[in-house]
């Protein structure tokens, strides 16, 4: 089971008008990547103010200009972005599109930037320096169980050890109350659960996503988990403390 302890903050930061978490350590391995935060952008209500959701009841001319100010504080013309289902599916960039099936996106191009939207579901950052790839994740619960982690990393080349991941802030595991079926749906989701009341249990999918990197290779120690959480909706959208609400996003590129 994943220890809490190992969990850092990662620091905030300011790109233009967006507030965003910085990734410890990820320039050093020549990529540029950033998580948003709720703040930075036009829309308002229950979406205030950078929702990056087109599908959550949000007017359309707000997200794009949302979605215009991420992509120029990567330094991109567009993100490359997919039809998020929950689904295990892992695409190379060159296949996706905003009506494409897909969980993962992996690329080793320095022209794209690629993104995944995440609220309360944890946004993982896989990268392969040796082989100049990276992928974005979009690991839900429903994600964990069916092998996106898994779909990505047999799509990522280099030696798996020599990975580097990050994982950004999703909900806890002291308030993701969950059923029965959920916990059985999978081995990692049994091993990071504990009882609450009746039959519900308490879920650390941040945990799991962590086990089932370290199972399949991935070195413990070059994966670095931040410490904050979704919980509450403060600084990121929360589908649990708040419903209907915006979408916040992991964006990656190569720097060359």
């Amino acid at each position: 089971m994943f220890d809490v302890r190992e969990l850092i903050p990662f620091p905030l930061a300011q790109r233009g008008p967006l507030e965003v978490l910085e990734l410890p350590g990820v320039s050093e391995l020549g990529v540029d990547a950033f998580i948003t935060t709720r703040h930075g952008g036009v829309s308002d209500g229950p979406f205030a103010t950078l929702n990056l959701s087109y599908a959550q009841g949000d007017e359309a001319t707000n997200v794009r200009e949302n979605e215009a100010r991420v992509a120029e504080a990567l330094g991109v013309a567009t993100l490359r972005r997919v039809r998020q289902t929950h689904s295990s599916i892992a695409l190379r960039s060159r296949e996706c599109a905003a009506d494409v099936e897909a969980d993962a996106i992996i690329t080793s191009d320095v022209d794209d930037g690629v993104a995944i939207i995440v609220a309360d579901c944890t946004p993982l950052l896989i990268v392969s320096p040796a082989s100049h790839q990276l992928a974005v994740v979009h690991a839900g619960g429903r994600g964990l169980a069916g092998g996106v982690v898994e779909n990505t990393l047999a799509m990522v080349d280099g030696e798996r050890a020599q990975l580097r991941v990050f994982v950004g802030p999703g909900i806890s595991g002291e308030t993701y109350q969950v059923g029965p079926e959920v916990v059985a749906a999978s081995p990692y989701f049994a091993a990071n659960a504990v009882a609450d009341t009746g039959d519900r249990s308490l879920l650390n999918t941040r945990g799991a996503a962590v086990d089932i990197l370290c199972a399949h290779g991935v070195t413990a120690s070059n994966i670095i988990v931040s410490s904050q959480t979704t919980d509450g909706a403060a600084l990121f959208f929360s589908d649990r403390a708040q419903r209907p609400c915006g979408r916040f996003a992991l964006v990656a590129k190569w720097q060359s």
